[in-house]
């Protein structure tokens, strides 16, 4: 079994490992939307700020496939104990014995970087369930993804959910903006991220810490690179200027009917407004006049996120497949001596 690092700028190989993911996706009837061959090749072989990516592949039978690919996150700031991992296997070549190599060949490779754990996400009852528990995997938080049907939506539903925020949030202003982070804003939209460090999360994970710089170098080079439209919409506290409430979203121009929900945050100080309530049915008027080809919105929460799964459900989202765990694997019961 050959495995190989994978070359970002070989397109035939990208696309191969594009293919066999789209195809997991079928076979383990996976509540995930397809992403264009652009999206998916930034967020396969993008280095974030903050961390670096390593890809390696095994090549299929036929010239030009992929049998299985691994990608191994590494964080250079917070997490160092960790490398996150995604581990496809094509679903004709799988409990073949090929993605027992790629996860000890990952786990060689973080040993060597001093990494003590392996982390993943499977969804219940999938393969890849079976296969890290099969590994020695321990189950952690699961997140629960929903949909919205915006054509499901009554008439009038989302303006009525708007004004019911804007009551509630006296003494705050909306702002907007596509595409990349102002930077009169980019300090703003930092602590909005930091904020989300209260969010519920496992408890070896640590927090992330954003500044200016990362959120331009991390969250904005995502953009850049993918060629993903971003809408960022923002609740400012009028007395302060303060950003209270941020929420942003993301449509790959190759799958114009599927809206990403990347996060929404409302910092500490400003909470009990329904300000999460406001940016999100502020930000659905506005994607609904500005991606007219939308049909729906995608978005995911941990199970004990009471307070965001309360909001989305008011917003009319339903659960949507069956959920997802975190699941982790000491590297030193992958790597035997």
């Amino acid at each position: 079994m050959r495995i190989l690092p994978l070359d970002p700028s070989d397109a035939g190989t990208v696309r191969a490992c594009h293919e066999i993911h789209a195809a997991a996706v079928r076979a383990d009837d996976s509540p995930e939307p397809t992403r264009s061959v652009t999206a998916f090749r930034t967020r396969l072989t993008r280095s974030r700020s903050g961390s670096r990516t390593q890809v390696w592949f095994m090549p299929g039978a036929k010239a030009g496939t992929v049998a299985a690919w691994c990608r191994a996150e590494l964080s250079t700031q917070e997490n160092q104990n960790l490398a996150l991992l995604d581990l496809v296997v094509d679903p004709a070549r799988r409990r073949g014995g090929l993605g027992t190599a790629l996860l000890r060949h990952a786990a060689g490779e973080a040993a060597a970087d001093g990494r003590g754990c392996l982390r993943g996400t499977v969804q219940e009852g999938s393969a890849g369930e079976a296969f890290a528990r099969q590994a020695g995997a321990t189950q952690g938080m699961t997140d629960i993804r929903r949909v919205l049907e915006l054509r499901a939506i009554p008439a009038g539903a989302v303006a009525s959910l708007r004004e019911s925020g804007e009551k509630a949030a006296a003494g705050y202003s909306l702002v907007r903006w596509e595409g990349l982070t102002p930077d009169a804003r980019l300090d703003q939209v930092a602590a909005l991220r930091n904020a989300l460090n209260d969010a519920p999360r496992d408890a070896s994970v640590e927090g992330s810490a954003w500044d200016a710089r990362r959120v331009r170098e991390h969250a904005d080079a995502y953009v850049a690179r993918s060629g993903m439209r971003r809408y960022s919409l923002a609740a400012v506290h009028d007395a302060s200027g303060e950003m209270a409430a941020l929420t942003m979203l993301s449509v790959d121009p190759g799958v114009p009917d599927w809206g990403l929900q990347a996060f929404t945050a409302v910092a500490r100080p400003h909470r009990g407004h329904r300000l999460g309530l406001l940016v999100k049915a502020a930000m659905m008027e506005w994607l609904m006049a500005a991606e007219p080809r939308l049909e729906r919105i995608l978005t995911e929460n941990a199970s004990s996120n009471r307070h965001m799964i309360a909001i989305n459900e008011e917003l009319g989202y339903q659960v949507w497949g069956r959920p997802f765990r975190t699941v982790e694997i000491p590297v030193a019961s992958v790597v035997k001596p």
